[in-house]
């Protein structure tokens, strides 16, 4: 994302700042505190490609080389709840402690996670746990089971940073 990006669309209607500028901290925060219909919102919005974007971009920079070496794992996640009634991909791919992300699968998946995107925003800021989804069937899995639970503690995941009042 430029850093010169507008705050606004060229219809004038309010945008969330350019994510690029927000940290990892202060998103977890925005999600932590919008209601799910806010979240739903924004989801099915004109926001949602570079949201997730964003978010994938990311990921390389969570990953915690120390936990992640010794994994050779492909992940793929299915973003549901596009407005044309589709989903996003993605693909994860973990190796020598190192993550890649890419739009365009073309590895054999070890693990697949579908998840509505609140769902997805909860999970990635830490507001709701992969086995809650899951349990709840908010988060489908395909592939290795066993596997799944391990993926969130290959990475540093980031929590809304507490503010003093």
């Amino acid at each position: 994302m430029s850093e010169d990006a507008p705050q606004t669309s060229q219809s004038g209607s309010d945008v969330p700042p350019d994510l690029a500028s927000v940290s990892a901290e202060d998103f977890a925060g925005l999600v932590a505190t919008a209601s799910d219909e806010q979240l739903e919102e924004a989801m099915t919005g004109p926001q949602r490609e570079s949201a997730l974007g964003e978010i994938f971009d990311r990921m390389a920079e969570h990953v915690d080389p120390n936990k992640a070496k010794g994994h050779d794992a492909v992940v793929h996640f299915q973003i549901l709840g596009r407005p044309d009634g589709g989903y996003d991909e993605f693909e994860v791919v973990i190796r020598d402690g190192k993550c890649e992300v890419t739009q365009t699968p073309s590895e054999e998946p070890r693990v697949t996670l579908k998840v509505e995107p609140v769902s997805f925003l909860k999970l990635i800021t830490n507001q709701k746990s992969g086995p809650e989804l899951f349990m709840t069937g908010k988060l489908k899995i395909e592939g290795d089971l066993m596997f799944a639970p391990q993926i969130a503690s290959l990475f540093r995941i980031p929590t809304a940073t507490k503010k003093e009042s």
